[in-house]
């Protein structure tokens, strides 16, 4: 656990816009959005969220640490893909209800779990009135159902 401790956000709006001081607001379920792009870059790779916990933990150590909805658990950023994000840069929107990381991806450059540089890799379209995804063209950059295999399942 840190011991970084974020202050309560000041109901005075002035306050949260000018203050020096940096105290995110969390919403209901203690949670904050993050969106993380390349440093060098700008390419958008992620939207994630970090509760009180990882937000401490990525100030701490300059590797991004996220809350996981899905797994509800702390995870650190290629803690198992070796594709760690090292924070260059964190900045927070003007109401202070949403982080920016600027990062410099580690191992394979790649960010999404399918192996992708990006976890946005679908352009959305509409046909018919009905909605579609097609394919940026960007290919995987590793195996991921080898990366993420658990230890006891056959390679496949």
């Amino acid at each position: 656990m840190s011991a970084v401790e974020f202050p309560k956000a000041p109901s005075d709006k002035k306050a949260l816009e000018e203050s020096t001081v940096f105290s995110p607001r969390f919403d209901a379920d203690g949670l904050v959005t993050v969106v993380v792009t390349d440093a060098e870059d700008g390419m958008l790779l992620m939207v994630a969220h970090m509760n009180a916990e990882a937000l401490a933990l990525t100030l701490e150590t300059g590797i991004a640490h996220y809350w996981s909805r899905s797994r509800n658990a702390l995870w650190k950023k290629g803690e198992t893909s070796g594709n760690v994000q090292n924070v260059v840069e964190m900045l927070t929107d003007c109401d202070q209800d949403a982080i920016w990381l600027r990062v410099k991806v580690m191992g394979h450059d790649a960010t999404c779990h399918t192996g992708r540089r990006s976890c946005f890799y679908r352009t959305v379209g509409l046909i018919d009135g009905k909605g579609t995804l097609a394919s940026d063209g960007s290919k995987p950059l590793f195996d991921a159902e080898e990366t993420y295999r658990k230890p006891h399942e056959p390679s496949k």
